[in-house]
């Protein structure tokens, strides 16, 4: 096994693209692009009791993406909820649940470990 091809890879991608900062964007298509680096040369186990470094590798990118995706949501949600309170106090509520918050918001899916 030299790639990993992710099941809710779409929705992941879109996520990632909907992040505030680009600095968490690039960090998350870094982490995606990790794996594909490092299982090539990982080594594979006999299948019985020894999993191998490939196993173990990929265990651990889908904790690390998990844990990162679902950390920068938190904060995006976080900068949302902030910027609304902002932009409420200078506009019409009705504008800026209707005009401006939908347009920052990320796509609804959530991921496995997430509240």
């Amino acid at each position: 096994m030299e790639h990993v091809d992710l099941v809710e890879g779409e929705v992941l991608r879109d996520t990632i693209a909907a992040l505030l900062l680009e600095e968490w964007r690039n960090d998350m298509k870094d982490k995606l692009g990790a794996i594909d680096r490092s299982l090539p040369t990982a080594p594979v186990g006999d299948g019985l009791l020894d999993v191998g470094e490939k196993a173990e590798a990929v265990h651990l990118w889908i904790r690390s993406v998990l844990r990162n995706i679902i950390g920068y949501k938190a904060q995006h949600r976080s900068y949302l909820n902030e910027a609304a309170t902002t932009l409420q106090s200078c506009l019409p509520n009705d504008i800026v649940m209707k005009n401006v918050l939908p347009f920052l918001k990320l796509p609804s899916y959530t991921f496995e470990g997430e509240d």
